[in-house]
């Protein structure tokens, strides 16, 4: 398993992370758990979740079944870098109620006790804000999250689709109050959607934050979708037949097949591995639901792309450019 600095922390994590938005609604419990287990036997020790997860009804669901997991023992907690986040409403459907969600101090406290109990654990070690909280200013957030930190309960504190400049005022405030401050942001970022190379990315070297790229498969264009469409005869769903109902997306898919076709390569191993060579990177989130598609992930770490097929892919996917070249006409 290779490895790495969690930005400007301490932390040494896996280059890979494990996401878990799948256990419980698409996942098992007994599954969930061995999937866990042949993470932390590969040495992936990376983990990470959200309150919301689970969703629906069963919102919290997740950070349970994760919670059982380290209840078995065997230290896995003790090995585990553990993730989670907040932001979505808590309270039970249809009985929303103010101070259930978002970044307000209340709600900062009342989740990560939550989450902690759900968890079965005593402390988190990246508690990451899911969204920005326009409503919020940062001195309270930052107020909550060192009482956090003073009592044990979060090591770090992270964001999450944050833009560039809320990266910066979010750092900013806290210098000033002599708080750490974020360490990492987890965006969406892929070979399709590579937008957060102008300004999230950027911000987040120059303030020391490590990058998790959600969405590695773009929801799946990336993985072979039209190959499983003509070998399988399964049409893509969701997400992917939306995009490729879009003529030149489906172009543009399918030269992405035909490159790693001719390299003899998987679509969605090329596709983990290209992350990993991008600046700041420090691990894109894999959410399998099968083991077999943990091993695939896995496989993505000992791959070397070549010149010649990074060179095809930016020019199958070229990015915007960096800023502020790439807004110009």
């Amino acid at each position: 398993m290779k490895y790495t600095q969690l930005g400007r922390t301490g932390l040494k994590v896996s280059r890979l992370v494990l996401g878990t938005m799948n256990f419980g609604p698409q996942t098992d419990e007994p599954t969930s758990h061995g999937i866990l287990d042949a993470a932390l036997d590969a040495g992936l020790n990376f983990v990470d979740t959200a309150n919301v997860y689970g969703w629906g009804d069963n919102k919290g669901r997740t950070e349970e079944i994760i919670g059982t997991w380290f209840a078995q023992g065997g230290g896995r907690r003790e090995k585990t870098v553990l993730a989670t986040k907040v932001y979505g409403n808590m309270a039970a459907e249809g009985d929303s109620w103010p101070n259930y969600d978002r970044l307000s101090a209340l709600n900062i406290r009342r989740a990560v006790d939550a989450s902690l109990k759900r968890l079965q654990t005593d402390y988190i070690d990246l508690y990451q804000f899911h969204h920005v909280d326009r409503r919020t200013p940062f001195e309270e957030i930052w107020q909550a999250v060192d009482v956090l930190i003073q009592q044990g309960k979060i090591l770090y504190a992270g964001s999450s689709n944050f833009p560039g400049y809320k990266i910066a005022q979010a750092n900013e405030t806290a210098a000033r109050r002599g708080s750490i401050g974020l360490v990492s942001e987890q965006c969406l970022y892929n070979l399709a959607e590579r937008r957060a190379e102008m300004e999230v990315i950027p911000a987040a070297q120059e303030y020391g934050l490590g990058v998790i790229p959600w969405s590695p498969l773009h929801g799946g264009l990336l993985g072979g979708v039209i190959r499983k469409e003509v070998e399988g005869g399964r049409r893509a769903s969701g997400r992917s037949a939306d995009a490729l109902a879009n003529s030149s997306v489906r172009t543009q898919v399918q030269a992405y097949e035909d490159l790693l076709d001719k390299h003899g390569l998987e679509p969605g191993e090329a596709a983990l591995a290209w992350l990993l060579t991008r600046p700041g990177v420090t691990g894109p989130i894999v959410g399998p639901r099968t083991a077999e598609q943990l091993e695939s992930a896995l496989r993505a770490l000992e791959l070397e792309l070549s010149e010649e097929v990074l060179a095809g892919l930016d020019e199958i996917f070229p990015g915007p450019g960096p800023s502020p070249e790439a807004f110009a006409w």
